[in-house]
C-alpha cells in the first residue's frame, strides 16, 4: 500500500473523532478514513501509511448505510458543518457513546459507572449562536454566505435552509446576502486579503428570544474602505481622500451608506424573535477568523440577555457561551450533581467563561471562585452575579497556570472546563496538588480528557463516573463530563 493508491471498503466501526475503521482483506491493513458511518461503501485514497495501519480521504460513498436515510437539511453533504444528518438521532446517540465509551474504557484505571450520552432537548434549531462566512461558492463564482464546503478551505456554501439554527438565522443571512450583492462591495479573499464582507455573526437568545446581528467587515480608514496593506480597495490609491458620496460600491454611496441601510433591512424583517441589537465590527486580521478590532452599534444594544436554569446572564458578541441553551442546562445538571454536597465548601471554577456554572453552583455552596483568561469574560461574569444577586462569587483574569498561585484559598471542590486543548500540564500538576477530594472535569474534546486522566489518576485519583452530553446533534461533537474522587491514603 502506498500514499495515493485508491481502494475501495467497507466501514465496519467508528473510533473518535469519526473515524471510520475499514479493514482491506488483501492488504492486511486496517484504514481509517473520517466523515464516515458504519455500513457505507466508500472510495478513498490513501493519505498515510504506518506498520498495519494507514489513514485515507473519503472521495465518494458508494453504498449508502442501512441505517440512512435522506437528510432533512437541504444543504447536506455540500456544507460541512454536519455529518449525521442521515442518520435517525436514536441511531446519532448510539454512535457517540460507542466511541466515547471505547475511549474511556481504555483510559480509565479499573471500574467506573458510565451513565451514557443524555441527548439534546431538541434536535433541530438548537444553536443560540451561528458564524456564517463571505465568499464564492466556486472559484470566480457569486457571493456566498453561509458554511465552508466540505473538505474546502476557500468554497462557501450559501446555508438558506440550514436546520441547526432557525427560521430567524434563515432571514437574517438571506436578508444580509442580498444587500450585500446588490452594494457592488467585494466579499474579502482569504487569499489575496482585500475585500469588505467577511462574516455574519448571529445570536439569539432561547428564553428571551432577543437576537443581537453583526456584520464583520475588513477596516476603513478616514471613511475609505482599505485592505491590509492600506491600499484603497475603491479606487486603488493611497489612503484616498474622496468624499464618501464621491466613491463607488454600495450603488454610489459607500460603506458608511450601506451599513445604515443594511440595518433598516434588519429591523424591517418578520421574526419570531425581537432584534436588540445591530453591530458592525471591524476586522483586519490576515486569520479567516472572526476578531473584534473596533465595534460600532448601529442600532439597539451590543449585549442581550440569556437564561439558564432559573438564572439570567447577559451576552455580549464575542463573549463565551454554550452554543445549544437547553443542552448546556442539561450539561449542568449533570455537572452539578456530580460534584454532590457544597454546603459550606469553597469551589474553584477553572476556566470559568462568563461564570455560568460558578453562579449555578453559588446559590448551595460557601463561596466560588473563577478564574478565566479572557477579560471581557470575567468582566460579564461579576456583571452576571451582580444580576443574580449572588455575592459569594468572585472572578480573576488570567491564565489558571498562574492565577491559582496568587488566590491565596484552598478549594474543598474544583470544577475544569478547559478549552478544546485541554489544561496546561503544568497548570494540572498545580491542580492536582491541592488534593481535593471530587473534581469535576467537563471536555469538549474527549480526546483532551484522556489525556489529562492519565495524569491525574497517576496523582492518586480515581474516575469514579462518567457520562455525555450531547450539545451537538447532526455532529459528531459530544460534551463529556467525569467525576474524580481523591484516593484514600
Amino acid at each position: 500500500m502506498k500514499k495515493g493508491q485508491i481502494y475501495e471498503g467497507i466501514v465496519e466501526a467508528l473510533e473518535f473523532p469519526n473515524k471510520g475503521r475499514i479493514f482491506l482483506q488483501d492488504e492486511q491493513k486496517t484504514v481509517t478514513v473520517k466523515n464516515t458511518i458504519p455500513g457505507q461503501r466508500i472510495r478513498f485514497s490513501v493519505n498515510k501509511v504506518r506498520g498495519d495501519r494507514a489513514e485515507g480521504r473519503i472521495l465518494e460513498v458508494l453504498e449508502v448505510s442501512p441505517m440512512e436515510r435522506e437528510a432533512e437539511c437541504p444543504h447536506f453533504g455540500q456544507c460541512g458543518g454536519c455529518t449525521y444528518q442521515t442518520l435517525p438521532y436514536e441511531e446519532q446517540l448510539k454512535l457517540k457513546e460507542g466511541q466515547i465509551r471505547e475511549m474511556m474504557d481504555r483510559a480509565v484505571d479499573g471500574s467506573y459507572v458510565w451513565e451514557g450520552i443524555k441527548p439534546s432537548p431538541a434536535v433541530f434549531g438548537y444553536r443560540n449562536k451561528m458564524e456564517f462566512s463571505f465568499g464564492d461558492e466556486y472559484k470566480n463564482g457569486p457571493m456566498a454566505l453561509g458554511m465552508h464546503k466540505r473538505g474546502s478551505f476557500h468554497d462557501i456554501v450559501t446555508v438558506k435552509g440550514c436546520r441547526i439554527v432557525d427560521e430567524d438565522y434563515q432571514r437574517i443571512l438571506a436578508c444580509t446576502l442580498e444587500a450585500a450583492e446588490e452594494s457592488g462591495l467585494p466579499y474579502y479573499h482569504r487569499i489575496k486579503h482585500t475585500g469588505f464582507f467577511r462574516h455574519l455573526l448571529v445570536r439569539k437568545a432561547v428564553k428571551t428570544k432577543e437576537i443581537l446581528v453583526d456584520l464583520i467587515t475588513a477596516g476603513e480608514a478616514d471613511g475609505c474602505l482599505l485592505n491590509g496593506a492600506g491600499k484603497c480597495l475603491m479606487n486603488k490609491a493611497d489612503k484616498c481622500s474622496m468624499k464618501e458620496e464621491e466613491r463607488g460600491g454600495a450603488a454610489g454611496g459607500g460603506t458608511v451608506k450601506f451599513l445604515k441601510d443594511w440595518a433598516k433591512r434588519i429591523q424591517s424583517l418578520p421574526l419570531e424573535g425581537k432584534i436588540i441589537g445591530i453591530l458592525h465590527t471591524r476586522n483586519d486580521s490576515v486569520a479567516d477568523v472572526v476578531k473584534d478590532e473596533g465595534t460600532e452599534v448601529l442600532y439597539g444594544q451590543d449585549y442581550f440577555y440569556e437564561e439558564l436554569l432559573g438564572l439570567r446572564f447577559k451576552i455580549t458578541p464575542f463573549s463565551f457561551f454554550q452554543t445549544n441553551s437547553l443542552g448546556a442546562e442539561v450539561l449542568y445538571k449533570m455537572a452539578r450533581s456530580y460534584i454532590g454536597d457544597t454546603k459550606d465548601k469553597v469551589i474553584f471554577d477553572l476556566y470559568s467563561g462568563t461564570g455560568t456554572i460558578a453562579q449555578i453552583l453559588a446559590p448551595v455552596a460557601k463561596k466560588v471562585v473563577g478564574v478565566e483568561i479572557v477579560e471581557e469574560a470575567v468582566e460579564a461574569a461579576r456583571e452576571n452575579a451582580r444580576l443574580n444577586g449572588l455575592s459569594n462569587c468572585s472572578f480573576w483574569a488570567g491564565d489558571v497556570l498562574r492565577v491559582i498561585d496568587e488566590l491565596n484559598e484552598v478549594p474543598d471542590l474544583i470544577v475544569l472546563d478547559p478549552p478544546r486543548d485541554g489544561v496546561n500540564p503544568k497548570a494540572l500538576e498545580k491542580i492536582a496538588n491541592f488534593g481535593v477530594d471530587r473534581m469535576v472535569y467537563i471536555a469538549c474534546k474527549p480526546t483532551s480528557l484522556v489525556r489529562d486522566l492519565e495524569m491525574l489518576q497517576g496523582r492518586g485519583y480515581k474516575v469514579e463516573r462518567v457520562g455525555g452530553v450531547d450539545m451537538f446533534p447532526g455532529t459528531w461533537h459530544v460534551e463529556t463530563v467525569a467525576l474524580l474522587t481523591k484516593k484514600a491514603q
